[in-house]
């Protein structure tokens, strides 16, 4: 049976609004239940960006915009996609680390699936629950580790959601494909356990064989019920995603975006800061504040593409270094974990960070503590007289928990920053310059995967696959942005970028022999007509 009147109008993938033709509405119930003027998407979209002008804080745009995604999903990706470059940090980071701490405060309408560990033992029957069943993509988190805020619960849904947002706008993977779903196996945040308005579990984190078990449940039920789906491990804590990974990367398509996409949007940078110092690869060395698995996944692809430079997978090691709360990671220490091993070498103890720039000499840092103002002033200082062109970044989200800012970055270095930051900052003046930041965003990386996966039915996700997409990436800058100090592509390309992206990393599956279909002629025209458009649907 069609759908009609009222109901129509509260079905989002078919509700066009003010849009409905007046020919059409007799037909379809909708006589006297829409004002008489017709409306095309263009002047609908238009009424959006006013209505967003009214506001007075980010939060509450992003509340219009989830509104918008719940009552009429084509309008809500046309206004995205209208200018990508405005609409991505309402929809993601910075915006929705405020919007997951505050998400059982601000619900209005579900969406995506929740899946408890008390239901452990019939998850298909919850999974089933869900009306679409050609599901390509699913972001799953289990809140531990949302950006760097911390322990969220079921709060952390707001990531999957916003996540895969962006797979439809910048990569025109179709949201219907689409499931953002959080595990949800308790909290240990003290202030979601004693407030009344929490939805998620009133518990503490399970760990252990139950945890497992319970991952392990959800990875088999996924498999068995959406066979060409393609799983995305979203802000878990690092004593569960490296371990995770590992456990079903050679089993199952999937990737883990905190390590990997992170890794190649980092590398993406490295390569396009390499166009402006008009250096090799295989001559830097790098310093990572933060030890956990962003650092260590960055870490190990910048070793594997300096291997396919001409190193040794061991010589390219040693030249990535990780200091963390404790210290430079050195053999003599006993608080090493084993995905921390390879990039623990032997050197004396060093307590301070600017020391252990001052002895290893890095010709580039990255910051992935999440703890705001480590890069100082006497860290960029230290930096910039060792570097003609030191190489800054800064990579932790949201912006609050940025280890510098761009002004500081460039003002501390005399402008001779190369620099990027995993939070958008604006232009800088300095003297008679303009530097314009580069944002190392992961929204360069996951879209252009999903796109690939898709478009060639991947069975795997390889890490050569995320080499693949930041050459593609770094290779999209122009001379004239890299003069500006930009060494990502401007993210209102963001579209044209991810796609070009997407057909590298697909020819490098078909060339793998890792595509579910045969080899089309010509891969970039086979995604670009695949790609998601916003159209309202025939009724």
């Amino acid at each position: 049976m069609a759908i009609v009147g009222p109901t129509l109008l509260h079905d989002p993938v078919h509700n066009r609004g003010s849009a409905f033709a007046l020919e059409d509405r007799p037909r379809l119930g909708l006589e006297g239940l829409l004002p008489p003027g017709v409306d095309t998407l263009e002047t609908q979209i238009a009424r959006v960006h006013l209505q967003l002008g009214t506001l007075d804080s980010d939060l509450q745009k992003y509340l219009l915009l989830s509104d918008l995604q719940a009552r009429n999903e084509t309008l809500y990706y046309a206004t995205l996609m209208s200018d990508p470059a405005t609409f991505m940090p309402l929809v993601y980071t910075p915006t929705v680390g405020e919007a997951c701490q505050k998400y059982d405060h601000i619900l209005r309408a579900t969406r995506g699936l929740y899946l408890p560990i008390t239901a452990k033992g019939r998850l298909k029957s919850l999974i089933a629950n869900w009306p679409e069943k050609d599901i390509r993509f699913i972001v799953v988190t289990d809140g531990e580790r949302i950006l760097g805020l911390g322990d969220l619960g079921v709060n952390g849904m707001g990531i999957p959601v916003g996540k895969l947002a962006l797979y439809t706008v910048c990569a025109g993977v179709p949201p219907e494909m689409t499931l953002p779903i959080t595990l949800d196996v308790g909290t240990n945040n003290q202030t979601y356990l004693d407030d009344p308005l929490y939805l998620g579990l009133r518990q503490p984190r399970v760990r252990g064989a139950e945890y497992d078990a319970f991952i392990e449940e959800f990875v088999s039920t996924i498999n068995e019920m959406f066979p060409k789906c393609c799983i995305q491990w979203e802000d878990f804590a690092n004593i569960n995603a490296v371990p995770i990974l590992e456990r079903y990367k050679d089993r199952t398509c999937t990737y883990n975006d905190d390590i990997q996409g992170t890794a190649a949007v980092a590398v993406a940078g490295i390569y396009g800061a390499l166009r402006i110092s008009k250096q090799k690869l295989t001559d830097q060395t790098f310093l990572f504040l933060g030890g956990g698995s962003a650092a260590t996944g960055i870490a190990e692809l910048i070793s594997q593409a300096m291997v396919l430079e001409g190193l040794t997978i061991e010589e390219a090691r040693a030249r990535n270094w990780l200091f963390d709360v404790n210290g430079l990671m050195v053999n003599s220490r006993t608080d090493i974990a084993g995905f921390q091993k390879p990039f623990t070498h032997d050197h004396a103890a060093v307590a301070s960070f600017v020391d252990a720039i001052e002895q290893i000499k890095p010709t580039g840092i990255v910051g992935v503590s999440t703890v705001p103002k480590l890069f100082n002033q006497a860290v960029i200082e230290a930096m910039a007289r060792i570097n003609e062109r030191p190489i800054i970044f800064p990579y932790s989200n949201p912006t609050s928990r940025s280890e510098c800012t761009a002004e500081e970055a460039y003002k501390w270095s005399e402008g001779r920053a190369i620099f990027a930051s995993g939070s958008p900052f604006q232009p800088v003046r300095l003297g008679d310059k303009t530097f314009i930041p580069g944002q190392g965003n992961n929204v360069y990386i996951f879209p252009a995967m999903g796109m690939a996966v898709l478009a060639t039915q991947a069975s795997r996700v390889t890490e050569d696959m995320f080499i693949v997409a930041a050459q593609a990436v770094a290779e999209l800058v122009t001379q004239e942005e890299l003069d500006s100090g930009l060494i990502y592509p401007p993210q209102h390309d963001i579209r044209a970028a991810s796609l070009h992206v997407a057909a590298r990393i697909a020819q490098r599956i078909f060339d793998n022999g890792l595509a579910g279909v045969e080899r089309p002629a010509d891969i970039a025209a086979q995604i670009e007509a695949m790609a998601y458009q916003p159209v309202y649907p025939k009724v």
